[in-house]
C-alpha cells in the first residue's frame, strides 16, 4: 500500500512538471480590441495584423526556441471591460500587449499592464494621454492627437482659407480629445460657431445637425469614430447641410463610406499617415495580408509593426521578464513595415507623419502634405 502510495505520489510529481514544462514552451502575447460590435471591423484589422507576424515568426521557429501564442481579447470598446480583459490576460501570463485601439481603453487598461510590469503596444490609441502618464511600458507606434489636430487645423488654415466652422465630438477620451487639439491650433485664425457632443451609439443626430446649420459653417469637424461619422455626413446631407465633414483617423476606413453612402461621403476630409500602400518597406506585407486576409484595415500595418517590435523586444532582451523587455523596446531602432521606428522616452514614435486624405469616388485617396 505504501508503494502504491509512493508511486502514485511519484507520477503526479511527474505530470504536474511536465504540465508545466508545457506552458514554457510558448510565448503568449495579448491582442486586444473591440473584436464585436460596431467598431468590429478596427479589432478584426488589429487580429489579423498580428496574426501574420505570429505566423512569420512561428514559421523562422518562434522566439527564444519557443512558440508564439496571440490571446485575442475583445474590449467591446468599453473602459470598463478594458479593465477586466487586462486583468484576464495579465493573469494568463502574457509576456506583453498589442492593444488597445480606443484611447478610453488603453488609458485606463495600461494601468493594470503596468502594476504587472506587462509591457503594452497600443497600434492605434492616439490621445496624448496615454503616454504622458509616466508608464515607462507603455508604447505606441501611432502618432498622438495633438499632432494629427495641428495638421488638421493647418489644412482648414492654409489650404482650404474657411473663416467659420463648426466642431463636435463622440464625447469619449479618443473623440473629444481629438476635436479639442484640433479646436485647439485652429480658433487662432478661424471662428468657432459652433461646438458640442454627440453620444456614441446614437444613430440620430439631426437635433445637432439642425443647430449646427443655424451657424452656417463652412466646415463641420468631428472627433469620432466611423459609425457615427458615416451617419452625421448622411443626415447632414438629407437636411441639406451642404458643407465637407473632416475627421480623424478613426473614421478613415470603408465602413464609414458604406453607411454615409459613396454620394454623401464624397469630399470628406481626414487625417492620418500616408498610404500604406506606397511605402517601399511595406510591400511585402500588403502583398502577405491582402493574400491571406483580403482589403488591409487602415490600422492592420500598425497592428502588424507593433507585434513585431514586441516580438523583436523579446527576442533582443533574450527574455520574457517586463522590465527587461522594455527597456529594449525603449532602446532599440526597429526596422518596420511603415519603416524605420523608435521610441522616446515617453512611448511615443519619434516621427508620426500625419497627411490629409479625402473620400473621392467611394475611395480615400491622399490629398494634402504640410
Amino acid at each position: 500500500m505504501k508503494k502504491s502510495f509512493l508511486l502514485i505520489l511519484l507520477m503526479s510529481s511527474v505530470l504536474i512538471f511536465s504540465g508545466c514544462r508545457k506552458k514554457e514552451d510558448v510565448i503568449k502575447i495579448g491582442v486586444v480590441g473591440p473584436m464585436t460590435g460596431d467598431q468590429a471591423k478596427m479589432g478584426t484589422d488589429f487580429k489579423n495584423g498580428v496574426a501574420l507576424a505570429v505566423e512569420e515568426w512561428n514559421t523562422r521557429g518562434g522566439v527564444l526556441n519557443k512558440k508564439i501564442v496571440a490571446l485575442i481579447e475583445d474590449d467591446q470598446h468599453d473602459p470598463k471591460q478594458a479593465v477586466s480583459v487586462a486583468n484576464k490576460l495579465v493573469n494568463a501570463g502574457i509576456a506583453g500587449v498589442i492593444g488597445h485601439f480606443n484611447s478610453s481603453c488603453s488609458i485606463p487598461a495600461s494601468d493594470v499592464y503596468n502594476r504587472a510590469g506587462i509591457p503594452m503596444i497600443s497600434p492605434g490609441s492616439t490621445n496624448p494621454q496615454l503616454t504622458e502618464k509616466g508608464h515607462k511600458g507603455v508604447f505606441r507606434v501611432c502618432g498622438r492627437d495633438d499632432q494629427q489636430g495641428k495638421v488638421g487645423a493647418e489644412f482648414v488654415i492654409n489650404k482650404l482659407k474657411l473663416k467659420k466652422i463648426a466642431v463636435i465630438h463622440d464625447k469619449t477620451t479618443y473623440g473629444q480629445g481629438l476635436a479639442d487639439e484640433f479646436k485647439k491650433f485652429v480658433e487662432k485664425d478661424v471662428e468657432v460657431v459652433y461646438y458640442g457632443g454627440v453620444i456614441q451609439g446614437d444613430k440620430d443626430f439631426k437635433t445637432v445637425l439642425i443647430s449646427i446649420k443655424e451657424k452656417k459653417p463652412e466646415l463641420i469637424y468631428f472627433g469620432g469614430i466611423y459609425p457615427e461619422a458615416g451617419l452625421l455626413v448622411k443626415q447632414a446631407k438629407e437636411l441639406g447641410l451642404s458643407v465637407p465633414l473632416m475627421s480623424g483617423d478613426g473614421t478613415i476606413d470603408p465602413k464609414f463610406i458604406e453607411i454615409a453612402g459613396a454620394k454623401a461621403a464624397e469630399g470628406t476630409y481626414l487625417t492620418f499617415s500616408p498610404d500604406a500602400k506606397k511605402i517601399p518597406t511595406a510591400k511585402k506585407f500588403v502583398e502577405d495580408y491582402e493574400k491571406k486576409f483580403g482589403e488591409l484595415g487602415p490600422y492592420s500595418i500598425y497592428a502588424y509593426d507593433a507585434a513585431n517590435i514586441m516580438l523583436s523586444g523579446i527576442k533582443e532582451a533574450n527574455s520574457t521578464e517586463g522590465r527587461a523587455i522594455t527597456e529594449k523596446l525603449h532602446s532599440v531602432e526597429f526596422d518596420g513595415a511603415l519603416g524605420k521606428i523608435k521610441f522616446d522616452a515617453k512611448g511615443d514614435v519619434t516621427v508620426a507623419p500625419y497627411i490629409i486624405w479625402i473620400t473621392k469616388n467611394g475611395k480615400f485617396e491622399e490629398f494634402w502634405k504640410p
